[in-house]
């Protein structure tokens, strides 16, 4: 049987996508690192992502990005593009476990788990590929507005960020329906 554990990262920034992720593993297999990503040092879910690489017999992920985020709000665009992960799986999964309260569209069975990330091995492993592939993506935009400092950030509203945002006002990937917060530069 082919569970397959999804997880996404990303619902809380004020700017980027919000990016998705599946991981199936062989029955049996686990490794003692993997958790929750928020409870990892960036350096180790970056070691791990290639142990969970090499590891999974399928993973896959999607992205939503800010434009789609918001037509059709957060909620939705997180939903989403968990569906997308796991259409993006090599392998059709018997069962999935969610991360967070609600099911996505699949017709495959499913069951949302809240705080799935902690409970489930395949669901803390999607935590951890979403969350350092959406560290990337950041990465790259920080390179195309470094005003932001989205390599440190992640777009997250940070009083830097909310800072640069007063100064210079939104860059194109910016969420327009997400209520910044910011006062004027001082």
């Amino acid at each position: 049987m082919h569970v397959a554990g999804v997880d996404e990262a990303g619902r809380g920034p004020l700017a980027g996508p919000v990016v998705a992720a599946a991981v199936i593993f062989p029955c049996g297999w686990s490794h003692p690192d993997i958790r929750d990503s928020k409870q990892l040092t960036a350096k180790k879910r970056e070691l791990l992502f290639h142990t969970i690489r090499q590891g999974a017999a399928a993973w896959g992920w999607a992205a939503v990005d800010h434009h789609e985020i918001d037509c059709i709000n957060i909620l939705q665009a997180s939903l989403k593009a968990m569906q997308r992960a796991v259409e993006s799986l090599g392998v059709t999964p018997d069962y999935l476990l969610i991360d967070g309260i609600y099911p996505i569209a699949t017709s495959i069975p499913q069951t949302p788990l809240k705080k799935g990330d902690q409970k489930s091995l395949a669901t803390s492993a999607a935590s951890i590929m979403a969350k350092v592939i959406r560290d990337s993506i950041m990465q790259h935009y920080h390179e195309r507005y470094p005003h932001y400092n989205f390599a440190k950030n992640k777009g997250y509203g940070t009083e830097e960020h909310r800072k640069a945002l007063a100064m210079y006002g939104p860059c194109p990937i910016h969420r327009k329906t997400f209520t910044w917060g910011i006062a004027s530069p001082s």
